[in-house]
């Protein structure tokens, strides 16, 4: 791909981890997840880009778009869980996949593109790291980031809900992350350093067959911290509570089926 190749840095991470990601789990909604990526990358001002790179690429569903955007482009994918990036590996084994953790890593200047599908929310202080990422590229660059904004939806509520319902309250007291600061302030933080700045937010709902697939889309993502430290009776115990918790809050549509609201925010800064 590309003449040039794309410059990145490794970063080493001694943080305590989680078991890793399911890239199976994760794709059983592929389009639902790829969608916001797809709208993204829409918004995206470049005719052509000759470097990109994916920041949390995942099983490589949002490189895979950047590719066919950029077919010449030199594009390398990022992510820091090993199991991601061989998926991402077989799905695109001619696009280069490296591990970096998104908390600390930073551009080259040579970067066009610096994309990012729904990853910096899990970077604690993002706000501060994304002003760094966008300030080290070259005027006319862009960075393109999309976030889930839904931890004020019943799927995200329900998960602490159910922790303190079974006495787990305290044990589970970090297992959610964050929430985002409001459009504004990302806003605020990327002006100082770009052209332009469009910030937007979109609720999307997903048709999904029933309260079971309304966990099992969750499960990969945000209820994963919750389930990981229990004990596999007390996942099980879990997932019953938080199950009936999903049906009760996301009642049948007249064709049986539910609709589960995601918030997403979506910002593309140009340097």
């Amino acid at each position: 791909m590309g003449a040039a190749r794309l410059p990145t840095a490794q970063f080493a991470d001694s943080r305590p981890r989680m078991p890793d990601w399911s890239p199976a789990r994760y794709l059983r909604f592929e389009d639902e997840r790829t969608r916001a990526a797809r709208d993204l990358l829409a918004r995206v001002p470049l005719e052509t880009a000759a470097r990109a790179a994916d920041v949390g690429c995942g099983p490589g569903n949002s490189t895979e778009l950047l590719v066919e955007r950029f077919p010449d482009a030199d594009i390398v994918g990022l992510d820091n869980s090993p199991a991601m990036l061989d998926e991402a590996r077989r799905r695109l084994p001619g696009v280069r996949f490296e591990a970096a953790d998104a908390e600390t890593w930073i551009p080259e200047t040579v970067v066009d593109l610096v994309f990012a599908n729904a990853t910096y929310q899990w970077v604690p202080g993002h706000l501060q790291q994304l002003p760094r990422v966008l300030a080290a590229l070259r005027p006319g660059a862009v960075l393109a980031v999309q976030m889930p904004d839904n931890l004020a939806e019943p799927t995200h509520r329900l998960m602490s809900e159910t922790a303190a319902a079974l006495g787990w309250g305290e044990r589970l007291a970090g297992a959610a992350r964050e929430p985002l600061a409001a459009a504004g302030a990302y806003y605020d933080a990327l002006e100082p350093h770009a052209e332009t700045v469009d910030v937007w937010r979109t609720a999307y709902h997903h048709v999904l067959a029933d309260a079971g697939a309304i966990v099992d889309f969750v499960r990969s993502t945000g209820l994963r911290p919750f389930l990981d430290p229990l004990a596999e009776p007390e996942r099980d115990a879990f997932l019953a509570d938080y199950t009936a918790r999903i049906d009760a809050a996301y009642p049948a549509r007249a064709d049986g089926r539910r609709l589960l609201a995601y918030p997403r925010l979506f910002v593309v800064a140009t340097r």
